[in-house]
This record gives C-alpha cells, sequence and structure tokens, in this order.
C-alpha cells in the first residue's frame, strides 16, 4: 500500500509560497508559507500536517486496541501537539504529545492505560517520528 502527497514551491524561502495537494481530496493546492510555518500566520503548514496525522492515526491505533480486548469506544478524542525547535542541526520536530480522553463503557482505568500505552507506541506514526512521544491520556466514566 502506498499513500501519496505533493507540494510545489515558488520563489525564495522567506518569500515564496507553496501549495500542498493530496489525492483523498481535503488538501487540493493548500497554500503554505514562510509566515504559517515558522509565523503565527493563518493557513497550515507540515508539521501541523504530521500533528493532525498522529492524532488521527493513534485514536485508530487505540481503537483496534480495545477491540482487542472486547472493548468498543463510545468516543476517543486525541489532539497532538507538535514541538518544532531550532537545533544546532537546523530545525527539527523534537517531540509529539498525545491529549487524549476517551468515553469507554465497561474499561476500567488500569486496562485503558495499557490498552493506550500499546496504541502510541504501536501507531505507524508514532513509529515514524524520531521524536520522544508523550501523553496524557483519560479515560471518562
Amino acid at each position: 500500500m502506498q499513500r501519496k502527497a505533493s507540494a510545489v514551491w515558488q520563489g525564495s524561502l522567506k518569500d515564496g509560497k507553496g501549495t500542498i495537494s493530496a489525492p483523498g481530496g481535503v488538501l487540493s493546492n493548500t497554500p503554505y508559507s514562510f509566515k504559517t510555518r515558522f509565523e503565527d500566520s493563518p493557513g497550515t503548514n507540515p508539521e501541523e500536517l504530521i500533528a493532525a496525522a498522529h492524532a488521527g492515526c493513534f485514536s485508530m491505533a487505540l481503537s483496534a486496541q480495545l477491540g482487542g480486548a472486547n472493548l468498543t469506544p463510545e468516543s476517543i478524542s486525541t489532539s497532538a501537539t507538535l514541538s518544532f525547535e531550532k537545533l544546532d542541526s537546523g530545525w527539527t520536530i523534537t517531540a509529539s504529545h498525545l491529549d487524549v480522553v476517551a468515553r469507554i463503557p465497561g474499561a476500567d482505568a488500569a486496562t485503558f492505560e495499557k490498552l493506550a500505552e500499546a496504541a502510541k507506541a504501536g501507531c505507524p506514526v508514532s513509529k515514524v517520528l524520531n521524536a520522544k512521544i508523550t501523553m496524557s491520556a483519560k479515560l471518562e466514566g
């Protein structure tokens, strides 16, 4: 299985602009720039898209872990916060923190914690990130 996306960049780093596209249709010539990536201008950037991918991947991985334990989630809400820092070696994604709140009928806190940790470790996006991945997971009653 292969997944694809593409980007086109025109101009210099600071004054140029680019677009990101993916066949799924959500990203179709979506603009990005130096200001959306390194400053606080509205718009997307590659790191935001990685954070979205990590949150989505983890939620599905946790659902799979729960299914293996005969538990069905009512909801799993995950947000990912990527740390993007300028190191001596250049700009680097240094960490990703997952904030998870789940509603799972019949689950106890110990089982939830164990399955959430397994999902964090097993999520394909977690595996591809060479960064410290932390998590705060809360089971709602």
